[in-house]
């Protein structure tokens, strides 16, 4: 994400292994969070995370079906974002652990809009969330 004008990547968590979700009948999923600083808007934002999606070969066939890339945006500082393409924060992932777990290290404090809660107090304990190796 660094190689975008306006966007520079200030943190990153660790990575976890976790089983997909939905269509299972794939390989683990490996997840992890990003923070970033960036001057884009948005939209501009969700281009970008687009276009790296193609650069690594994401082929959107069917919903959680297997994948090379998924970049979601989860927040936007505070802001509460409803469009026909997007929705922020990102509509589940406070029911996501694969989710939440990577957040909290690296954004524990940040407040979540919808919830008003703090990620530390969304998060919630999934074995099968696993550090990778």
């Amino acid at each position: 994400m660094n190689e975008y004008d306006g966007i520079n990547v200030s943190n990153i968590s660790s990575i976890y292994e976790t089983a997909p979700v939905g269509y299972t009948e794939q390989p683990n999923f490996l997840n992890l969070c990003v923070e970033i600083q960036t001057t884009l808007t948005v939209l501009q934002l969700l281009e970008c995370c687009l276009k790296t999606e193609e650069c690594l070969h994401r082929v959107r066939k069917e919903r959680w079906g297997p994948r090379t890339l998924d970049v979601d945006i989860l927040l936007y500082g505070e802001e509460m974002i409803d469009l026909p393409n997007l929705s922020v924060p990102h509509p589940r992932m406070n029911e996501r652990a694969f989710v939440l777990i990577p957040l909290n290290d690296i954004a524990a404090n940040v407040i979540e809009p919808r919830s008003k809660l703090k990620v530390k107090d969304l998060v919630f304990v999934d074995d099968s969330v696993r550090r990778y190796k």
